[in-house]
């Protein structure tokens, strides 16, 4: 960051920096219209493409499991779910802490943001779909079942050719992730500037 306030005036305390949050955001309106819209809905394009993820790595464990039955009960909390899980990281993790100025690091930033979106918009959904398609492959008796001793096995077989595919989706949520971030930080350093004027910085301890 180039620019803050001085640290005579900020001690650190609760108090300075709720002071310094509604500086920031009152100020929020004075940034170029673009800035303010990807600041606002760059979270939500993370989520669409972590609910696509989710529909994707459901189709891809259904076909696995040869499961043909409840494809709207199946598929709908796999794309919500995602959705909202990473919409609530990333605005807990990297929008509330700019805006609040508690986040000054470039560099911490673009990490919180390419971990969320591998998380939140790629694993995640993986994680979520095997269960629920297991269940439902275990109910309608579409796949064999496993011997006892050999489930985590057997999850594991079924779920490393689902990786191989999903790896791409990896890639591209990282690298969404880390571009959302770099642009969030950037707006909070425009922020800053319009809020504390140039050449001062928000001190932490």
């Amino acid at each position: 960051m180039s620019e803050n306030i001085p640290k005579d005036r900020v001690s650190g305390n609760a108090l300075d920096r709720a002071a310094i949050a509604e500086m920031l955001t009152k100020n929020f309106d004075r940034l170029p219209n673009i800035d303010q819209k990807l600041f606002i809905y760059g979270p939500v394009y993370l989520g669409g493409n972590a609910g696509l993820a989710g529909l994707i790595s459901n189709s891809l464990y259904r076909r696995a499991l040869n499961v043909t039955q409840a494809p709207f009960t199946s598929g709908l909390p796999m794309a919500v779910l995602p959705f909202m899980t990473t919409v609530a990281l990333y605005n807990a993790a990297v929008s509330s802490p700019l805006l609040s100025g508690d986040l000054n690091c470039p560099t911490c930033a673009l990490m919180r943001g390419a971990l969320i979106g591998v998380f939140g918009g790629a694993v995640y959904p993986v994680l979520l779909a095997l269960p629920v398609n297991v269940g439902l492959s275990s109910r309608y008796n579409t796949a064999p079942v496993p011997e006892k001793g050999a489930v985590l096995r057997y999850w594991v077989d079924i779920s490393r050719p689902v990786l191989r595919k999903m790896r791409a989706v990896v890639l591209l949520q990282a690298l969404f992730g880390t571009y959302l971030s770099s642009r969030h930080f950037e707006t909070y350093t425009k922020l800053a500037q319009i809020t504390f004027g140039p050449g001062e910085e928000v001190l932490k301890d």
